[in-house]
C-alpha cells in the first residue's frame, strides 16, 4: 500500500470505532476529553456548533506525523490530531503489514 492508502485506511479505522466498545479507550476517550476540555468557541468556529457530531470531528482530523516504528524505514504509524494545534493529544494508528494493529490515544 502507498502512504496515502495507509492514511485512508487509518482514518476509516478511527471512524469505525465511534460509539463502539472497542473504541472506548481511544477514539471515544479522545473525543470526550476534547469536548470537555476545549473552549466551546473552538468547536463553534471550527465546526459551526459547540457540540459537533463525533463524525465531524473525526473527519477533520489532521495527519500530524507518519513514521516507522522499525528500522526498515516502512512507514507504519500515523498520528492524527485536531486542526489548529489546540492539543498535544494524538490518535495513533499502528499497522502490521496492511492491517491496522492498534489505535491508541497518545500525548
Amino acid at each position: 500500500m502507498s502512504n496515502d492508502e495507509y492514511e485512508t485506511t487509518a482514518r476509516e479505522a478511527i471512524k469505525s470505532l465511534i460509539g463502539k466498545p472497542k473504541g472506548e479507550d481511544n477514539v471515544t476517550l479522545f473525543l470526550e476529553h476534547h469536548l470537555a476540555k476545549l473552549e466551546p468557541e473552538y468547536f463553534s468556529s471550527t465546526y459551526g456548533s459547540t457540540t459537533p457530531e463525533a463524525t465531524q470531528i473525526v473527519d477533520s482530523l489532521v495527519l500530524v506525523h507518519s513514521w516507522s516504528s522499525e528500522d526498515d524505514g516502512t512507514v507504519d504509524v500515523f498520528d492524527f490530531s485536531l486542526p489548529g494545534s489546540v492539543t498535544d493529544y494524538l490518535l495513533s494508528v499502528r499497522f502490521s503489514g496492511d492491517e491496522v494493529k492498534e489505535i491508541s490515544m497518545e500525548s
